[in-house]
Order: C-alpha cells, then sequence, then structure tokens
C-alpha cells in the first residue's frame, strides 16, 4: 500500500467542508458533538450525509450526543503525521455509547496518554481548538473498566445469488504478460517503463501493436501522489502508434484489478478484440527526488471525500487506515505478530528464488520481530516494499486462444462485490473488509471451491492483508488465519496452499497486485522457474480495507 500522503502540514489538515458536512464541524467548533439523525428510524449519520442509509428516508434532523464512548480500535504511530505532532501518538477508532451506528477516528490528547490505552477503554470526545476557525474531535481516556466490546463478526459476511451460463468470462482470456525492469529508483520514466512491459506483453501474445485495439489502467493519471498513477492511456496510445476502438482508466470499482474486469467485458462484448492492460508506479524515483530536493512534494489542500475524516485526525497513511483492522483482530481472535511474521518469511524465502525480486536476503523470525514499528500492530516488515515498475497484460477474444505461441490463462470468475457500506472505519467488522464482498460474488460466478485452487497470490501491501484474504476467499474460518499460516508450512512452496510464491509485495516489491497477477499467469503457463508449482487453477487478488476485487484463474487445457 502507498503510504505517501503530500508534504508536512502545521497543524491538522483542514477538512474540505461540504454542505453535508458544516453543522457537524461548525458544532466541533463549539465544542458539541453534533450529527445529522434520521426522524424516521433515529439512524445517526456518519459521516453525515443527505439521506439515511438504513431506511432511506430523507427527513433528517441535528441530533446533539453524549461524547462519550469505547474505543473499538486504535493504533500507535510511531511516524509524525507534521513537524509539529510528536510521537509516538495514538489513532483511534471510538464507538459511540449514544450511538453505537457511528465509529469516529480521532488521535488521542494528550500524546502521553497512549500509554495502556485498550479496545473497550472508555474515552471522551474533546475538541482542540486549532485556531479560531477550526477545531478537531480528540480522544481523552477515562477511568472506569473496560467494557461495552460487540463482537459484530456476523455482519461481515455477505452473500450472492449463483450465476450460471453465459458469463463474459469465458469469452476473454489473458493472452500475453509483459513486465519492465523493477526495482528501487529507477529513475526512469512512467511512460518508458510501461511501454516496455507493454511491448513485451504484445510480443508474448504474439501479437504486435497494430492488433491492439483497446487499452485500459488503473487508476487512471493524475490520480494519487506524484509517482502513483502511471501515464495516461492516451500518452501509452501514442507512443505506440495504436488504433483504439475502446480505452479506459479510472481508480473506481474493484481495486487495482478493474481494468482487467473492464477489458474482459469490452473483449466478451464485442468492443475491442486484444485489450492492452497496464500499472504503473514510480513511487521509489518520486520518494527520492522529493528526499534530494529535486522535486517539490504536493501542496497539502483541505481533505475532502473519505479523506474528510481520516486526514483532519492525523490519520494521513494507508497504516493509520488499515493497523486498526489488524489490531481488532488480534483482539478478537487472539493473532499474533509471530503468525503475521509467516507471511513476511514466506515471501523472503519466496523472493530468494525470484529473478528480479527487491528483497532477497535471508529474514528470520527475529530480524521480523525486531523491525521498527510504523503503526501499532504494523512493523516496518510488515510493509510491502515500494518500487518502480510496470506490469501489462494482453485480454484477447477467448476464440484467438488457439492462435497464441504459448498458452492462454483462462478467466473463470471475478469477484466484483462490496455488499456492505463501503467505508475505511464504518465497515461494521473491522475483522473483515470488502473482500468478504468480492469474494462472495467471485464464489457464486463458478462451481468452483477453495479446496480447487493450487496457488494462491493475495494482496500482501500489509502482512495481515493476505491473512484476511485467506479468510474472506473461505480457505479458513474467519479468525482462523493466524494459525492456518502459522509456522508458514501450509502456504510454503511445497505446502497445501503455497502464498505469493513469486515473494508478494512484502519482498517482490509493491506492484499494487500486479506483480500477483503476472505470476498467477507465470505459475500456470509453467513459466515460474525455481518455483514452479504444478497449478491448474490459481487464485489473486487486490486491495484492502473497503477495496477489492479477485480473479480466479485458470490454464487452459
Amino acid at each position: 500500500m502507498s503510504t505517501h500522503a503530500g508534504s508536512a502540514a502545521q497543524g491538522p489538515i483542514r477538512p474540505q467542508v461540504t454542505a453535508d458536512s458544516r453543522s457537524f464541524w461548525a458544532g466541533c467548533q463549539e465544542g458539541v458533538l453534533r450529527l445529522p439523525a434520521c426522524r424516521d428510524c433515529g439512524y445517526v449519520l456518519y459521516p453525515p450525509g443527505p439521506v439515511c442509509p438504513q431506511c432511506r428516508s430523507r427527513s433528517l434532523g441535528p441530533k446533539y450526543l453524549e461524547p462519550e464512548g469505547r474505543v473499538y480500535s486504535l493504533s500507535v504511530s510511531h511516524q509524525p503525521a507534521r513537524p509539529d505532532l510528536a510521537v509516538p501518538y495514538t489513532i483511534v477508532i471510538v464507538e459511540l455509547d449514544a450511538a453505537p451506528e457511528v465509529r469516529m477516528t480521532m488521535r488521542v490528547r494528550p500524546a502521553d496518554q497512549h500509554a495502556g490505552l485498550a479496545i473497550g477503554d472508555p474515552v471522551r470526545i474533546g475538541f482542540e481548538q486549532v485556531d479560531e476557525e477550526f477545531a478537531v474531535p480528540v480522544a481523552d481516556p477515562l477511568a472506569g473498566e473496560a467494557g461495552g466490546d460487540r463482537h459484530r463478526s456476523e455482519l461481515g459476511r455477505v452473500t450472492f445469488a449463483k450465476v450460471s451460463g453465459g458469463k463474459p468470462e469465458h469469452r476473454a482470456v489473458i493472452a500475453g504478460v509483459g513486465q519492465s525492469e523493477v526495482g528501487r529508483r529507477l529513475m526512469r520514466s512512467e511512460l518508458d517503463l510501461t511501454v516496455d512491459a507493454a511491448l513485451a506483453a504484445i510480443a508474448d501474445a504474439g501479437l504486435a501493436p497494430g492488433d491492439i485495439d483497446g487499452i485500459a489502467a488503473y487508476p487512471g493519471a493524475g490520480i494519487g501522489p506524484p509517482g502513483y498513477a502511471g501515464p495516461h492511456t492516451d500518452q501509452v496510445a501514442a507512443a505506440l502508434g495504436l488504433e483504439l476502438a475502446w480505452h479506459r482508466a479510472g481508480a473506481e470499482g474493484a481495486g487495482q484489478l478493474q481494468p482487467i474486469i473492464d477489458a474482459v467485458l469490452a473483449v466478451a462484448g464485442g468492443l475491442c478484440t486484444h485489450a492492452l492492460v497496464y500499472r504503473t508506479s514510480i513511487e521509489s524515483t518520486v520518494g527520492a527526488l522529493m528526499r534530494a530536493g529535486a522535486m517539490a512534494p504536493p501542496p497539502v489542500g483541505p481533505a475532502g471525500g473519505f479523506a474528510e475524516w481520516l486526514l483532519p485526525f492525523d490519520a494521513v497513511t494507508p497504516a493509520h487506515w488499515l493497523a486498526p483492522y489488524a489490531a481488532r483482530h488480534q483482539h478478537q481472535f487472539g493473532t499474533t505478530r509471530a503468525q503475521l511474521g509467516a507471511v513476511a518469511l514466506t515471501a523472503r524465502a519466496n523472493a530468494a528464488r525470484t529473478p528480479g525480486a527487491v528483497m532477497t536476503e535471508p529474514l528470520t523470525i527475529e530480524d521480523y520481530l525486531g523491525s521498527r514499528p510504523i503503526a501499532t500492530p504494523l512493523h516496518l516488515l510488515d510493509c510491502d516494499v515500494p518500487v518502480d515498475g510496470s506490469t501489462a497484460v494482453v485480454v484477447s477474444r477467448a476464440d484467438r486462444a488457439v492462435d497464441l505461441p504459448g498458452p492462454a490463462v483462462r478467466i473463470e470468475a471475478m469477484g466484483t462485490g462490496v455488499g456492505l457500506r463501503p467505508s475505511w472505519h464504518q465497515w461494521p467488522d473491522l475483522t473483515t473488509m470488502a473482500a468478504s464482498g468480492a469474494a462472495a460474488t467471485m464464489w457464486a460466478r463458478t462451481d468452483l471451491a477453495p479446496a480447487d485452487v493450487d496457488v494462491a497470490q493475495l494482496y500482501d501491501g500489509f502482512s495481515f492483508l493476505a491473512l484476511f484474504w485467506l479468510e474472506a476467499l473461505g480457505f479458513c474460518e474467519h479468525g482462523d488465519g493466524g494459525p492456518f499460516v502459522e509456522g508458514g508450512g501450509r502456504i510454503a512452496l511445497g505446502g497445501e496452499l503455497p502464498l505469493n510464491t513469486g515473494g508478494g509485495q512484502l519482498s517482490g516489491g509493491r506492484l499494487h497486485g500486479w506483480g500477483l497477477l503476472r505470476e498467477a499467469c507465470l505459475q500456470l503457463r509453467r513459466q515460474a522457474t525455481g518455483r514452479q508449482i504444478e497449478a491448474e487453477v490459481a487464485m489473486v487478488s487486490t486491495g484492502g480495507g473497503p477495496v477489492a476485487g479477485c480473479l480466479l484463474l485458470t490454464r487452459a487445457g
């Protein structure tokens, strides 16, 4: 997961106040907790909005709430969000006593009160005056016993109706796979790396650039911090001289796999025959340039959208947003750091067998446990490695697969669902993620089952994300991810479910899930020299928190 949030701010980042949130922020200035509530069913809306998500009523009115609650989850940050904020500081998710449907992310005040604070502890919400125009809620620990901690695991599961016959997945194949050079601080442009990957994928499919009539990318140029998004599809098409019948890019959808899904639908629907799909990032180079003063960091402006309810509370990076999921899982199921370490150690052992992986030196459990904390319970070796690189695939019509020079990879099912409230911390149960919805839609689109999967390439932007995906996909029961991976035997190359055989993102490098996709294709095509699994069925997933997508891939017969 990318952890860059722009240049450091002096004082909390301001919110981009909207018509819906104005009353809340004005209440903070007044020193009161005020949120809209449904006049018909009583549901309290946070974040504030214009319609009740429970009964869809538009009859809303302001409600003043007692500012007390319990810690639902928390994380101690060891990296400063801004120069004037001392570390460590604690970010808590507070579940309100007066409205348990509301969870508010905020910082504990003062910073030295983080010691000993635990899930279930009582807190009172106060207001820290930043200046005469802006105040931000903060949590003050209260004396008293922990209690009121509710387990709502059943709310994190969703189901979807079975789909049978006529699937678009079966009308398309992954015909070619390519990757550029991957490494730290390559000092090459996004377009340069993308062209390398694209030409490699096109050649791998036995095609020429003139055969490509579709293009797609994630997340679309200009999205996210510098170095994150990759080049515009127009730039790539112009560089390669493509004549396109279809094109698209965007950040919304089933995580980083959405453009693959879009390309499958476009090919299956006859909009194009051969679609080039790519993901490119140069986060490592951009980070180096910023540290050297050769590139200015982006300005820190008001936080809008989902960021309005995170960044003003000094929860500024994905580590801040996701660490509470890991903490909640530990609290509720007893998951240990040593169990998470099995994911990291497995990735490192596999990276040592993978050409081009960036972290290949031996890793011990002592190394892992001793790595410096980032945002507890996440430590440095729980975090993926920023790299530069581009991965590309060609999605083609299935009836063209017979003409390919090598084996195609067939797409058995796509997982696109959410199913629950898509939010970072309002998700009903933080021991699950949107992964549960993506998995449910995928399994509804196939007669295969978890037991049929030979190899799993599961998103590991942070180590525990792979654990959550194992549970969401049904490889183990909810809450049993820790025991499943413990010791690493089950997930090793010779285990019952080899995991992230190319090193994943923890050791292979942060390619935002596309390195996982490439590795799945190599495994199915019997091209993963030195780490080959005799795989007929492979699983790929990407995303964390409210973002998720997955693919079930099979080897062509």
